[in-house]
């Protein structure tokens, strides 16, 4: 069900030597980064993300559901708007992450980045 799951971080060199240390023993490691930083055992699926220096409160997560195809991201979408949320990205393709990336991204109620993905081509 879940993809991959991110969290923002105030101080990402201390968050990433606490996560190094505790994901080792689960066999997890550092797997992408600069900039964000990606922990996982084969790809990665957990993400720290440097939060803005302005940002104060709670911070935002990001939860990435697994879709099985697009037209079930597609759905997810279209569930969303009647649902009545906020649209970060429509559908589409996001080569920058890899080819046959196809995701749409929206806010909960809470502001958190909920998104649909498939990995797999039309």
């Amino acid at each position: 069900m879940l993809d991959h799951f991110s969290v923002m971080v105030r101080d990402l060199p201390a968050s990433a030597a606490f996560y190094d240390a505790v994901l080792a023993p689960l066999g997890g490691r550092r797997i992408m980064e600069p900039g964000p930083i990606g922990y996982g055992v084969d790809s990665p699926d957990f993400w720290l993300v440097p939060a803005p220096a302005e940002a104060g409160g709670p911070l935002e997560s990001h939860i990435a559901f697994t879709a099985p195809d697009r037209a079930a991201v597609r759905a997810f979408h279209d569930a969303a708007v009647a649902a009545g949320a906020e649209v970060l990205h429509a559908p589409r393709e996001w080569p920058e992450y890899h080819q046959g990336y196809f995701g749409a991204f929206v806010r909960d109620p809470d502001g958190n980045n909920v998104e649909a993905v498939c990995h797999r081509p039309e």
